[in-house]
């Protein structure tokens, strides 16, 4: 049975002992995502968490959560360097221009970066190459796009599928699915948790954010993807006991979080 541990927690310690998270995202249309990306590092144990993104975004996320710090875009890149960790892509719309700049400044830096989403579509339309620390997180729809192949040749060989992401972004891959597949070189991993309470629009900016509080904790890139699915996989069948899978929302996940933590933590 695979075991799982939470980053170590010292006690002598500030809100810089654990990270710092500057996540680029929503747009227009998806303002939930912003939300649900930016609480979830939180949520894992990250000790700042900072949300660049356009003013109306901003207003809407921070009387939801008064925890984040709120930058613009322009903010937000100009600073890349005094954070932990990078995500980008949930809810971001069409921001070419946004994503490529990010991923330049990243490429000249060490510090990790989550793309997830509308990332990984602006991806598929660049060729561009990523950071040396980095970690996508495709459905199989994105994954097909980023390959360039069918989506029944992804869904058809899913760990092969992985392997090729894995490859040819020189990154982790985070291929999610029923049974997500998670791929750095040569080590594969697939977890074995979830269900379809899952299968809901915002999980997957929960899985980033949860991913990226991780990292910012120091984790090495395979072992927080690891232990970011599990999580997030573990809250969603957890919540299923109490409210069904057929009504857990996306923002349910990140109260159900502290209970898949509990599980495996010793503190």
């Amino acid at each position: 049975m695979q075991e799982y541990k939470m980053p170590e927690r010292e006690q002598n310690s500030n809100k810089g002992t654990f990270g710092k998270v500057l996540n680029f995202a929503g747009s227009k249309n998806y303002i939930g995502a912003a939300y649900l990306s930016t609480i979830s590092p939180l949520k894992v144990g990250a000790g700042f968490a900072a949300l660049a993104s356009e003013k109306e975004i901003i207003r809407a996320v921070s009387a939801l959560l008064p925890e984040a710090v709120y930058l613009s875009r322009k903010e937000g890149l100009k600073n890349i360097k005094n954070y932990s960790v990078v995500l980008i892509g949930c809810g971001l719309g069409k921001a070419d221009r946004l994503f490529l700049n990010v991923i330049k400044r990243l490429q000249k830096e060490t510090i990790p970066a989550v793309i997830d989403a509308d990332g990984l579509n602006i991806l598929s339309r660049h060729n561009i190459k990523l950071p040396q620390n980095s970690i996508i997180t495709p459905h199989p729809l994105e994954a097909a796009r980023l390959l360039g192949i069918s989506l029944d040749a992804v869904l058809e060989d899913l760990e092969g599928s992985a392997k090729k992401l894995g490859d040819k972004f020189n990154c982790v891959a985070v291929l999610k699915t029923h049974r997500t597949i998670i791929y750095s070189q040569d080590k594969l991993f697939v977890n074995q948790h979830g269900n379809s309470a899952l299968a809901k629009a915002g999980s997957g900016d929960v899985l980033a954010g949860i991913i990226a509080g991780l990292l910012a904790q120091g984790m090495d890139l395979f072992e927080a993807a690891k232990l970011g699915v599990y999580l997030h996989s573990r809250a969603g069948e957890i919540a299923s006991e109490e409210l069904t899978e057929y009504s857990v929302l996306a923002s349910d996940l990140p109260i159900y979080i502290h209970k898949a933590i509990a599980e495996i933590s010793t503190i």
